[in-house]
């Protein structure tokens, strides 16, 4: 018998600072910040939150802005006080670090742990890692889902991982001048969603139809319609949570007709 090969990932994170806490899966609970009955009842929100992988900042940092500069610190950072932050700032001991292991034609080119924007009060922060994709897949990098945040806001985008092998970085926007935003590394600062790259192509998103009256609902939709919102609003004994119930158990039959490796893509 020849053992069975195991398919290649859609998704790997390279973890380049080593005492970075790993990504981890997004959780159905949003770290256990839902309230008790969306997570038992919402079953949107709960696959929301969970569609994903959570990614870190590989240490404990603080920053503040004061309307025109920024300043920072971090955890263990051998000078007491705010540094302003001007341009771009190394993470601690790191760029020796890449240059003992990197080839030489790579050596002086580690990555910027913590860059000041043009734009106002905008942060770049690296988060110790590369991710990299299967061919035809990109990575959607957008803020942690259904988690509440301090005073800053994460700008989303796309990146073609499968193209573009460098930094895994978000932009962050601070909101509020003279207050301490605080980047915790148990906590994360960013989720990141493995895309198809035919999910956002033009022909995908241009394939889209809109009814424009009431009048424009045929049978079918008022069918639907019927089945979704009236009979379980009419039956006294209806079961509260019966949308989470039915998604549930058609997410387990998908799974039970999928192979050992795809139920593992799924996040079986």
């Amino acid at each position: 018998m020849t053992e069975t090969s195991k398919p290649a990932p859609i998704l790997t994170f390279h973890r380049l600072i080593e005492t970075a806490r790993p990504p981890m899966r997004a959780d159905r609970s949003a770290i256990g910040t839902l309230p008790t009955r969306a997570f038992r009842y919402c079953e949107a929100v709960c696959t929301a939150s969970a569609f994903g992988w959570y990614v870190f900042p590989p240490i404990g940092i603080t920053l503040t802005w004061d309307g025109a500069q920024v300043f920072w610190t971090y955890d263990g950072a051998e000078q007491d006080g705010w540094i302003p932050l001007n341009g771009s700032a190394q993470f601690p001991y790191f760029a020796q670090r890449f240059d003992e292991v990197a080839p030489p034609s790579c050596r002086g080119f580690s990555p910027p742990f913590v860059s000041a924007l043009k734009e106002p009060g905008v942060v770049q922060i690296w988060s110790g890692l590369i991710a990299r994709t299967a061919p035809g897949w990109g990575l959607l990098v957008r803020a942690p889902v259904n988690i509440p945040r301090g005073h800053w806001e994460l700008y989303e985008g796309i990146i073609e991982t499968d193209r573009w092998f460098g930094p895994l970085f978000s932009n962050i926007r601070l909101t509020k001048t003279d207050v301490q935003v605080r980047l915790d590394p148990e906590w994360p600062i960013f989720q990141v969603v493995p895309l198809p790259r035919t999910l956002y192509s033009n022909e995908t998103l241009q394939s889209v139809a809109t009814t424009l009256r009431l009048a424009d609902l045929g049978p079918a939709e008022w069918a639907a319609y019927e089945e979704t919102v009236v009979k379980p609003c009419s039956d006294p004994q209806r079961e509260q949570g019966a949308y989470a119930q039915r998604t549930r158990r058609r997410r387990k039959g998908d799974l039970g007709h999928t192979s050992t490796g795809e139920e593992e893509r799924l996040g079986g």
